[in-house]
C-alpha cells in the first residue's frame, strides 16, 4: 500500500479485450491504497459491477477478492479514514451506450437511467404549478419530449383535484407555454396530439401561440395529401350528370343544377340526364320551378323520341311535388303519348296516370282504356298485377269523387282492392321522429281511450291518424259504440238514411309531408286529404310547427283542447 501511495493508477480489466464487463473510467485516482483498495471501493458503491473470479485474478498475479476484503478489514479503517484514503467520485450506473430513444440504459435491459426517470417522478409528484415549472426550467439537459405531456397532465390534476384550486399566475402558464413552444420541433406526432388535447382542456386559447404552434407542427408532420385529379372539361349535359352523381352536391343542389342546366346546349340534354334530374327532385322533395319547367319543356320537345317507360320517370316529380307546369303543351303531349303507348307498357301507363291524378288532370280517353276489360285481363296475369289493381282502385276513387260527369268504363267492384292498407313507407321509416305517440297520449288524457281511434283505415283504403265521432250537438261520442266509417261511395247512400254523427279526422302534418323548404303538401298527402274531405270527413290538420312549439304534455293538452273547442266539440261531464 505504501508503494501505491500518491500514484495515479488506471483501472484496467484484467480480462481479454472481448470481455463485456464494465471497466472503470481512466480518470479515477487512488490515494493511499493499491488496486485492491480501489476494487473494494467499487464493490461497496456499485454492487452491480461484476467482479473478477479468483482464478482470473490469480492468473494475472492479483490477489483474490477475499484477500482484498481481508486487507481492508485488517486496516481497522473507520469511515473517516476510508474517506481520506479513497477519493472516488460517485459511481453512476454503467451504461452500454445510447439506445433508440437517445437515453441510456443500464446493462441487462433494466429501467431507464436515473435522471430522466427521476425527473418524470418529480413532475408527477409536484405539489404546485410553480414547482412543476421549476423542475422543468432547472433541468434543461434532462428534459425529454415526453416530459411535457406529463407536466400538462399534472397541471390539470392540480387545478381539478381541489374544490378551490389555488390561483395560477399568468406568468407561470406563459413560461410553460414558451418551454413547450421552444421544444416542440423535437416532439413526435403522438406527443403533439397529447399536448394539444391537454392544452385545450386547460383553457389555452385556440388562437394563442401554444395551440397555433402545436397545430402547425402537427400539420407539418402529417403526410401531405395527394392533389385531387383535375376533372376534364365537361359540357352541359355531362356537367349536369356529374353533378347529380356527386355526394357533395346535396348541400346546395338547386343552384348547382340551375347553373349546369343553363350552360347546357339543347342537344346535350339526353333522356338519361333528364331522368336523373327528375328522380333527384322527386327523391329529395325539391320543388324547384325552373328545373321542373326544363323537364316539361324537354318532354314536349322530345315527344316523338320518348317511350312511356321514360315518360313515367319524367312526370314523377310533377305529381309527387304537386306542381302543374306552365308549359301549355305539357298535358296534350302526355295524352298523345298515352294514346300511343298505353298497350305497350301497362305499368308505365298506370304510373303516368297516377302522377296526373295527383295533379287533378285525368284524361278521359286514357281512363276509358285502362278500365276496359281487355286491359284489366291483360295485366291480371303479370307479376305486377297487384300494384296495378291498387293504382286502378285509386284512379276509380278519383273518378268517383272528382269527376262526377264521367260516363265511361269503371273498375269492376270485384277487382277493387284497398288503396293504402297500411301507413306509407315514409311514415313507417320515420315513425321515431313522428308526433303521433305524444298526440295519442294527449288525447287519451284529454278525452279518454274510448273516444278516439288511432291508425284506422277507412274505405276505400285511406289511413287516418286519429278519428273522432261527434254528435250533432258537438259532443264527442265513444267510437266503439258508433260505426266509425262513412258510407262509400257517398252518393250510394240516400241522404235521409245517413248517420247524423260527424267524423272528425285529426291529420298530422309532419315535416316530411311537405316539399323541402316550402309549405306545399306532397302530392300523395294532398290527394288523401282531398279525398277524405270529399267523402264527408271533417279534417283537423295539426301542423308540425305548432306541435314542435309545445313544451311537454301539459302544453300539448292545452293545444289540443283549443283545437277541438274551435270546432265546437265538447266532452267530459258537460259534453255527455
Amino acid at each position: 500500500m505504501r508503494e501505491g501511495l500518491g500514484r495515479e493508477t488506471e483501472a484496467t480489466c484484467p480480462r481479454s479485450r472481448s470481455c463485456t464487463s464494465p471497466c472503470l473510467p481512466p480518470h479515477w485516482r487512488v490515494r493511499g491504497g493499491s488496486e485492491e483498495m480501489m476494487h473494494v471501493e467499487l464493490l461497496c458503491k456499485n454492487p452491480s459491477v461484476r467482479t473478477l473470479k479468483d482464478s482470473d485474478c490469480s492468473r494475472k498475479g492479483s490477489p483474490a477478492p477475499n484477500s482484498m476484503l481481508r486487507v481492508l478489514l485488517s486496516a481497522q479503517a473507520s469511515s473517516a479514514r476510508l474517506s481520506g484514503l479513497l477519493l472516488l467520485p460517485p459511481v453512476q450506473p454503467c451504461c452500454l451506450g445510447p439506445n433508440k430513444w437517445g437515453d441510456h440504459r443500464p446493462p441487462g435491459g433494466g429501467p431507464r437511467a436515473g435522471p430522466v426517470q427521476g425527473l418524470q417522478r418529480l413532475l408527477e409528484q409536484a405539489r404546485s404549478p410553480g414547482e412543476l415549472l421549476r423542475w422543468l426550467g432547472q433541468n434543461p439537459t434532462k428534459v425529454r419530449a415526453h416530459h411535457y405531456p406529463v407536466a400538462l397532465r399534472r397541471l390539470s390534476q392540480l387545478l381539478g383535484s381541489l374544490p378551490r384550486p389555488p390561483p395560477v399566475e399568468q406568468a407561470t402558464l406563459q413560461d410553460l407555454s414558451q418551454l413547450i413552444i421552444r421544444n416542440c420541433p423535437s416532439f413526435d406526432i403522438h406527443t403533439i396530439h397529447v399536448c394539444l388535447h391537454l392544452a385545450a382542456l386547460l383553457g389555452f386559447p385556440s388562437d394563442g401561440p401554444l395551440i397555433c404552434t402545436l397545430e402547425q407542427e402537427r400539420r407539418f408532420r402529417l403526410p401531405p395529401k395527394p392533389p385531387p385529379p383535375l376533372p376534364p372539361i365537361l359540357r352541359g349535359g355531362q356537367r349536369l350528370e356529374a353533378a347529380l352523381s356527386c355526394p357533395r352536391f346535396q348541400r346546395r343542389p338547386q343552384q348547382h343544377l340551375i347553373r349546369s342546366l343553363a350552360e347546357a346546349r339543347p342537344e346535350e340534354l339526353t333522356p338519361h340526364v333528364m331522368v336523373l334530374l327528375a328522380q333527384h327532385l322527386a327523391r329529395h322533395r325539391l320543388r324547384e320551378p325552373q328545373l321542373l319547367e326544363a323537364i316539361a319543356h324537354f318532354l314536349v320537345v322530345q315527344e316523338a323520341q320518348l317511350n312511356s317507360k321514360v315518360v313515367q320517370k319524367l312526370v314523377l316529380p310533377f305529381g309527387r311535388l304537386n306542381y302543374v307546369p306552365l308549359e301549355q303543351q305539357f298535358m296534350p303531349c302526355l295524352e298523345r303519348i298515352l294514346a300511343r303507348e298505353a298497350g305497350v307498357a301497362p305499368l308505365a301507363t298506370v304510373n303516368i296516370l297516377m302522377s296526373l291524378c295527383q295533379l287533378r288532370c285525368l284524361p278521359f280517353r286514357a281512363l276509358h282504356f285502362v278500365f276496359s276489360p281487355g286491359f284489366i285481363n291483360h295485366v291480371s296475369g303479370t307479376p305486377h298485377a297487384l300494384i296495378v289493381r291498387r293504382y286502378l282502385s285509386l284512379l276509380d276513387t278519383a273518378v268517383e269523387l272528382e269527376l262526377p260527369g264521367y260516363q265511361g268504363a269503371r273498375l269492376p267492384r270485384r277487382q277493387q282492392v284497398p288503396i293504402f292498407p297500411q301507413p306509407l313507407i315514409t311514415d313507417r321509416a320515420r315513425c321515431k321522429y313522428s308526433h303521433k305517440d305524444i298526440v295519442a297520449e294527449g288525447l287519451r288524457q284529454l278525452l279518454g281511450e274510448e273516444k278516439y281511434r288511432q291508425d284506422l283505415t277507412v274505405p276505400p283504403g285511406y289511413s287516418t291518424d286519429f278519428l273522432l265521432c261527434v254528435s250533432s250537438c258537438g259532443a264527442v261520442l265513444p267510437v266503439r259504440a258508433q260505426d266509425p266509417f262513412l258510407p262509400y261511395p257517398p252518393r250510394s247512400c240516400p241522404r235521409a238514411t245517413r248517420d247524423p254523427a260527424q267524423r272528425v279526422v285529426l291529420m298530422l302534418r309532419e315535416r316530411w309531408h311537405f316539399c323541402r323548404d316550402g309549405r306545399v303538401l306532397l302530392g300523395s298527402r294532398a290527394l288523401r286529404e282531398r279525398h277524405l274531405g270529399l267523402m264527408g270527413y271533417q279534417l283537423l290538420p295539426l301542423p308540425f310547427e305548432e306541435l314542435e312549439s309545445q313544451r311537454g304534455l301539459p302544453q300539448l293538452k292545452s293545444y289540443l283542447r283549443q283545437k277541438l273547442q274551435a270546432l265546437g266539440l265538447r266532452w267530459g261531464p258537460e259534453g255527455g
